[in-house]
């Protein structure tokens, strides 16, 4: 989803080769030197990650292997070439408790393991390499891949689906058919992954290093955000009811606030991402442009 929207974004003013798991593992150490070597490149961009945060509770070794092991060697292809290498890493790093939004030098302490893994990942980055840019971001969401937006609108679809088969069949309207359920006690920022690869490119082309969170601005709860998506693609006949986080259980748990400061990145770049309010919209926009 981030890979093939930064491969667009890039390829305009830079060569560049993209390589998808069929073509390396980036698990295996020799095939990351294997592939430095061959490519020679400037920069190593690395959009790869485990990212099922509830997957990655049954399967804490093979999370921490794409996470963090895979970070180490990509820092270890890289650091004799004096290579720069932009890693991507998460919101989840942060335990949610705060009251105001995160800064990069906030200490970090996960609740969970896929959170636990992208700090193993953030670490190796900061200790193998002294040329990086390592982004959070958070709530991705693009035209390639499965996401949230992607998912209301599927599961509004079959909701008006089902409604829809009832009435055409006489059936008295029951309100559960017509009703999703989403939790509104978790506020992050959505994020376009085609703004976050923008953001990317102004970051190379003005040559910063370090860590900068970079999301859409504004932030909202996923409920706030589920309701919004189905007003801005015409859904009016599926009503959207707010719950509590521990309503609906789930292996993983999740910070309550995970907000991220985009102070640094708009002072020192003199840009700002456009709300999350615009990005959807530019989003929706494009997916029907596909369909």
């Amino acid at each position: 989803m981030l890979g093939s929207d930064l491969h667009k974004q890039l390829s305009a003013d830079h060569e560049v080769v993209g390589m998808d798991k069929e073509e390396i593992d980036i698990v295996c150490a020799d095939d990351c030197k294997k592939a430095v070597a061959e490519v020679n490149p400037a920069i190593v961009i690395n959009a790869a990650a485990f990212t099922d945060v509830d997957g990655c509770e049954a399967q804490r070794d093979a999370c921490f292997a794409v996470n963090a092991e895979a970070v180490k060697n990509i820092c270890l292809a890289c650091r004799d070439r004096d290579i720069k290498i932009i890693h991507f890493s998460t919101d989840y790093v942060f335990d949610g408790k705060a009251q105001s939004p995160y800064r990069e030098q906030d200490v970090c302490n996960p609740i969970n393991v896929y959170g636990e893994s992208k700090l193993a990942g953030e670490l190796y980055l900061q200790s193998l390499s002294d040329n990086y840019l390592l982004i959070r971001t958070s709530w991705l969401y693009g035209v390639n891949g499965k996401n949230f937006v992607r998912t209301i609108l599927e599961r509004a679809k079959a909701k008006r689906f089902i409604h829809d088969t009832m009435a055409r069949a006489g059936a008295r309207r029951q309100t559960h058919s017509s009703t999703l359920s989403v939790v509104d006690d978790q506020l992050g920022s959505p994020t376009y992954t085609k703004d976050l690869a923008a953001a990317v490119e102004l970051l190379i082309s003005q040559n910063h290093k370090g860590i900068f969170h970079v999301t859409n601005r504004g932030h909202c709860s996923w409920y706030e955000f589920a309701v919004r998506i189905l007003k801005e693609a015409g859904v009016d006949n599926v009503e959207v009811k707010p719950i509590k986080t521990s309503q609906m259980p789930r292996p993983a748990m999740r910070p309550a606030y995970s907000v991220l400061s985009m102070q640094k990145f708009i002072s020192l770049t003199g840009k700002a991402p456009q709300p999350w309010q615009l990005a959807l919209q530019d989003y929706l926009k494009n997916i029907n442009a596909i369909n």
